[in-house]
């Protein structure tokens, strides 16, 4: 499947904030939006009109970017929220968070979801016992997420047991077991990822 493999900083600029794609250089004063907060390109500092379509297609690029999916992947998951019961930007963002590689990164186990994503393919992780590679696997309220056996002695996961980790409250977490567990799907109120979930449902109802 295509991934983007340019600069993560230039996604951030051109968004215009902090998407915290690259983990601990995001709080460091090495971060690009410190340095250079506008958007890349020679027309970066230029100022534009941005239109209401503009507006909502940046909010729905702005999301993506966050959790780290492609175009296909984020429309069917629009897809799919769209035709559960309640609210469908809610309901999006409930998905997006319930991925197996952003419950990886809300457990602390990572720096970013880049790095999240790539533990899970590399067969890091068990849920309820069996091994789970697959970042877009969503998991349900109940669902124990742990280190595998053979990883626990690896340099990264060795080093998480000695942090102090606070994660939201809809997950919890064993710094000293590497494990954690779902203990109920988010509410909106749960979730911080600063996105307007509704200009990207008025963006593709279009």
């Amino acid at each position: 499947m295509a991934r983007y493999t340019g600069a993560s900083c230039r996604l951030c600029r051109r968004e215009g904030q902090k998407l915290f794609l690259k983990g601990e250089r995001c709080y460091s004063v090495k971060c690009a939006m410190e340095k250079r907060s506008y958007a890349p390109g020679q027309h970066g500092q230029g100022r534009k009109k941005i239109s209401e379509y503009g507006v909502q297609l940046r909010e729905k690029q702005k999301a993506k970017r966050f959790y780290g999916l492609q175009e296909t992947q984020f429309r069917n998951l629009f897809d799919k929220a769209s035709k559960k019961k309640g609210i469908t930007g809610e309901n999006l963002l409930v998905m997006l968070e319930t991925r197996m590689d952003n419950v990886v990164f809300r457990l602390g186990f990572a720096s970013s979801r880049k790095e999240a994503r790539q533990l899970v393919m590399h067969g890091h992780f068990t849920v309820n016992g069996k091994k789970l590679d697959i970042p877009s696997a969503m998991l349900a309220a109940g669902d124990v997420v742990k280190v595998k056996e053979k990883s626990t002695n690896s340099p990264k996961f060795k080093e998480i047991k000695d942090m102090s980790i606070s994660v939201p409250s809809w997950v919890t977490v064993d710094v000293e077991k590497l494990e954690g567990k779902v203990v109920a799907l988010p509410r909106r109120e749960d979730i911080d990822t600063p996105v307007a979930e509704h200009l990207i449902v008025e963006l593709y109802s279009k």
